[in-house]
C-alpha cells in the first residue's frame, strides 16, 4: 500500500524544534490523534450521536507560556512560516494558524487566565483527507495550553473550546464530534458520542480478533469544510428540523418525513437513517460480530450519496470497486465532497484493494489514491 506520508512527522522530535527556534525548552509536548468516523455522518451538527475512532496519526504540540501577551506560533514542517500575535487580536487569526490561535483564544473565552503562548506544531495527520488534522491540532493546542496553565477544565470543555475556534475563527460550521474523538477515544475502540449532551461511552471494536483491518483511501479530492457545500448541508438540516417542528433531526422519526418533500425531505431522510445505523452498528460491535456492520457502512455511502449529496465521483468508485474486490462494506468519511473512503476488510484482502482502487483511479482519470491502514488508538495526551 503506498503512503503519501511515512511518519517522518513522529520521527521528528518537536521539542528540538521547539529549542532550536526559541533557544528555550517547551513547557512541554502534547498530543492528538486524527480520527475515523465508522458511523454517524452528519448525524454531529444534528445534536445526534456518531461512533468514531481515533487513529494512529497524531499532532504534536510544543508549547509554553509567556510573560506577556504575545502568542507565535510556527510549523516545525516550515519553520521559517511564523505568525505572531496578541491576545486581543485572535478571534481576527486566518490561514493555518487560526485552528491553534483560534483553540487559545476559546480557552480564554472559557475562563483560562490571559497569558501569552510560544507553540510549535508537528504531525502526520494527512491534510484535506477527511481524517480531522484540524480538530488534531485543536485539541493538542487546548490540552497543552489547559494543562500547563494548571486548568481543572475537563476533556469534554476542551473538545467545546475546540469547536468553538473552528466555528468562530476559522469559520466552519463543524459539530463537536472531531474535537471529542480526538480527546476522549480510547485504543482499540469506539466512541458513542451523544453530540447533545457529549455523553460518551466506549464500544471495543473488535477488528484484530476477527481478522479484519480498516483501511483508509485518501482520494486526494481534496475539499474545505469552511466552504459553501456543508454549510448549506447543515442550514437544510436545520430547515427540515424546523419544518418537522423538532429542535434537530435528532429527535425526528420516519414516519415525519412524510410532511417533507424535495431537497430538505432527502436532507432528513439520510439523518434519520444514519442515526439508526448507528445503534445496529453499536448493537452489532457489542455482540461481538464487526463483520456483520459492513451492510451497514455501505448504506451509509448510498445514503450520503444519494440523500445528503456530499460524494463525488473518486469516493463513490474506490466503494465500488473496495465492494468488489472482497472488502464488506464502504463509505465516505468525513464532510464529503472529497477526502477519503473508509474500507472494512478481511486482512488478507487488504493488499488486493489497494491495489484495485489505484488501478480503477487510473483508468477514471482521478488522482492516484494513497491507502493507509489505520488502527485504533488512544486520545490526547501529554508526551513529556
Amino acid at each position: 500500500m503506498s503512503a503519501e506520508v511515512t511518519g517522518e512527522a513522529a520521527d521528528r522530535d518537536v521539542g528540538q524544534t521547539f529549542r532550536d527556534a526559541l533557544g528555550r525548552d517547551p513547557g512541554g509536548v502534547f498530543s492528538a490523534p486524527g480520527r475515523v468516523n465508522l458511523i454517524g455522518e452528519h448525524t454531529d451538527h444534528n445534536e445526534g450521536h456518531v461512533l468514531p475512532f481515533a487513529i494512529d496519526r497524531r499532532c504534536r504540540v510544543a508549547a509554553v507560556a509567556r510573560d506577556d501577551d504575545t502568542v507565535t506560533v510556527r510549523s516545525a514542517q516550515q519553520p521559517d512560516d511564523v505568525v505572531t500575535t496578541t491576545l486581543d487580536a485572535l478571534p481576527r487569526a486566518r490561514g493555518w494558524s487560526a485552528y491553534a490561535l483560534g483553540t487559545v483564544w476559546a480557552l480564554r473565552e472559557a475562563g483560562l487566565p490571559g497569558a501569552g503562548w510560544d507553540l510549535v506544531v508537528d504531525g502526520d495527520v494527512p491534510l484535506g483527507a477527511g481524517l480531522s488534522s484540524s480538530a488534531a491540532l485543536e485539541s493538542a493546542v487546548a490540552l497543552a495550553v489547559a494543562e500547563l496553565s494548571g486548568s481543572t477544565l475537563d476533556r469534554p470543555s476542551l473538545a467545546r473550546a475546540g469547536r468553538c475556534a473552528e466555528n468562530d475563527v476559522v469559520g466552519a460550521p463543524v459539530g463537536i464530534m472531531d474535537q471529542a474523538a480526538s480527546l476522549l477515544c480510547r485504543e482499540g475502540a469506539a466512541l458513542l458520542l451523544d453530540c447533545r449532551t457529549l455523553e460518551a461511552h466506549d464500544v471495543a471494536l473488535g477488528l484484530e480478533e476477527a481478522g479484519l483491518v480498516m483501511l483508509v483511501v485518501d482520494t486526494r479530492v481534496r475539499h474545505d469544510l469552511a466552504d459553501g457545500g456543508y454549510a448549506d448541508r447543515r442550514a437544510a438540516s436545520l430547515a427540515a428540523a424546523e419544518a418537522l417542528g423538532v429542535p434537530a433531526l435528532r429527535d425526528a422519526t420516519p414516519e415525519m418525513l412524510d410532511r417533507l418533500d424535495g431537497t430538505l425531505l432527502r436532507r432528513a431522510r439520510h439523518v434519520v437513517t444514519e442515526q439508526a445505523r448507528v445503534h445496529r452498528v453499536v448493537d452489532l460491535l457489542r455482540g461481538g460480530r464487526p463483520a456483520e456492520i459492513g451492510p451497514e457502512l455501505t448504506a451509509s455511502h448510498a445514503s450520503l450519496r444519494d440523500d445528503f449529496e456530499v460524494s463525488v465521483p473518486a469516493l463513490d468508485a474506490v466503494v465500488e470497486t473496495a465492494l468488489e474486490h472482497g472488502a464488506l462494506g464502504a463509505r465516505l468519511v468525513g464532510g464529503g465532497f472529497g477526502g477519503s473512503t473508509l474500507v472494512l476488510t478481511p486482512a488478507a484482502a487488504a493488499d488486493d484493494i489497494a491495489g484495485a482502487v489505484t488501478r480503477r483511479a487510473a483508468v477514471d482519470g482521478h488522482p492516484e489514491p494513497v491507502v493507509r491502514e489505520v488502527h485504533p488508538s488512544g486520545g490526547a495526551r501529554r508526551e513529556r
